[in-house]
């Protein structure tokens, strides 16, 4: 999916320069600053410039904030750019699934995955969003406190484990829901600490929590391919295509590649989509005047009854509600690549080796390129009446060839989910600022939790 952004601002192109950050430390480099508060850091290396060089442990980097610049990356990615070797956490969880393969594994697997999340296949999966959204909704009562947190991540497990999975069971979605909290933690710890720079066979204790949770995920993977193997009949979920999916040689996905595929396609329908609507009622519950027109739009559209597929593309100013915010907080908050030979960016070479990185929180923030950054405002988003937005200054699903499959995916579950419950209830979130903590993905420092008023 394309972001749908309107024609860049500055047409002119700017010229760059590598331009040094704050001085580091020996061996560990701008390590400890970055560890410290990643965003924060970030946001330092911008006040340098819009290319800044900086040390990342024993490597040097650069960091790019201009989206002609953001673009070039994104769109050199497997020509002039390779995908990073992430850290044992990460791996360990993920496997070598589409997101971080290389080369001509990565084509093949691309080509194996995406059919299973084609406008068509979406459109398929839109009604068990809806449904159940709707079986939570009908739990929720005027006047009861909730925690926003819990609810959201409960029901986009209930979704991804049956739209993914082809199940339905409680067990099913708990034991992976917990199995991928401990994961998301800690491959965020290690991503902003030391064990980024330790080798993969030292011992700590985040990696024994680590191999524990990818232990049940496995477990619970492998029991669901089992049935679906042992079943035989053919089913309309995204396991089962990727089962029968075949590549130009007529060969299948090997068990291993379907395990790594399958908990990409988990994370990417689950984790992502409940940060966004925990971030997405927050902001909501700040800016009455948003939430009154999204009410609007919702009595407008569907009066009394309940949103299917074919209300995403009427339901405009509830998908620029999901834009706004994740412009403001988005779930994937960086993008890094490491340079191959003769790379180049901005006309600058970046010299083989050198690991190149940008952040979706900053740019997104830049007043540059969002009048009033700070501010929540979907209207900037209105097709025909909204702020022109800079290519790749808005880029929370990536980009270029390696944009996320799962766009399509995130952005109907996300508004549909919105949809049925901000047609029935208001949310008003408890005073006070929820800071972001950037891991796997952007999520909240605490519980969000809130009042349920019905409309």
């Amino acid at each position: 999916m394309s972001t749908e952004t309107g024609p860049a601002i500055d047409a002119e192109p700017r010229s760059h320069r590598i331009v040094p950050g704050p001085k580091g430390l020996p061996f560990l480099g701008n390590l400890p600053q970055f560890g410290k508060n990643p965003l924060a850091f970030f946001e330092r290396l911008r006040s340098h410039g819009d290319m800044v060089g900086w040390q990342f442990g024993p490597n040097s980097c650069v960091y790019i904030a201009d989206p002609d610049c953001i673009g070039e990356l994104l769109t050199e990615t497997e020509r002039s750019f390779d995908q990073p070797a992430l850290g044992i956490a990460f791996r360990t969880v993920m496997g070598n699934g589409v997101v971080v393969a290389r080369g001509t594994d990565w084509r093949r697997k691309r080509s194996l995955v995406q059919p299973s999340v084609r406008p068509k296949q979406v459109r398929s999966y839109a009604a068990t969003m809806a449904s159940s959204t709707v079986e939570l909704a009908d739990t929720w009562s005027g006047g009861e406190r909730i925690d926003i947190k819990r609810e959201m991540a409960a029901l986009t497990q209930r979704i991804a484990v049956r739209t993914i999975f082809g199940v339905d069971t409680a067990a099913d979605a708990e034991a992976m829901g917990r199995a991928m909290d401990v994961a998301q933690q800690e491959i965020g710890k290690e991503f902003a600490g030391i064990g980024a720079l330790l080798p993969d066979w030292v011992p700590t204790p985040g990696r024994a929590r680590i191999k524990k949770a990818a232990a049940v995920i496995d477990a619970e993977v492998g029991r669901v391919v089992a049935r679906h193997r042992d079943g035989g009949d053919e089913r309309p979920d995204l396991l089962s295509r990727l089962l029968t999916a075949v590549d130009e040689t007529g060969e299948r996905l090997t068990d291993r590649e379907i395990r790594d595929e399958t908990v990409t396609l988990y994370i990417g329908g689950h984790e992502t989509t409940s940060s966004t609507l925990v971030w997405a009622w927050y902001l909501l519950a700040r800016n009455p005047r948003a939430r009154a027109a999204l009410a609007e739009e919702l009595d407008r559209v569907l009066g009394d009854r309940e949103p299917g597929f074919d209300d995403y593309a009427r339901l405009t100013y509830t998908q620029s509600v999901v834009k706004e915010t994740l412009r403001l907080y988005p779930t994937i908050w960086l993008v890094t690549g490491v340079a191959k030979a003769d790379a180049r960016i901005g006309g600058v070479p970046m010299p083989e080796g050198t690991r190149v990185w940008t952040s979706q929180w900053v740019t997104q923030r830049d007043a540059r390129w969002f009048p009033e950054p700070e501010e929540f405002r979907p209207e900037r988003w209105d097709p025909e009446a909204g702020d022109s937005i800079a290519e790749y200054a808005w880029f929370p699903f990536g980009g270029g060839p390696r944009v996320c499959l799962g766009t399509r995916f995130a952005m109907v579950e996300a508004v549909l989910i919105l949809a049925v419950l901000a047609r029935r209830f208001e949310l008003d979130v408890d005073p006070g600022v929820i800071e972001p903590v950037p891991s796997l993905t952007l999520q909240p420092d605490r519980d969000v939790m809130a009042t349920v008023r019905t409309r």
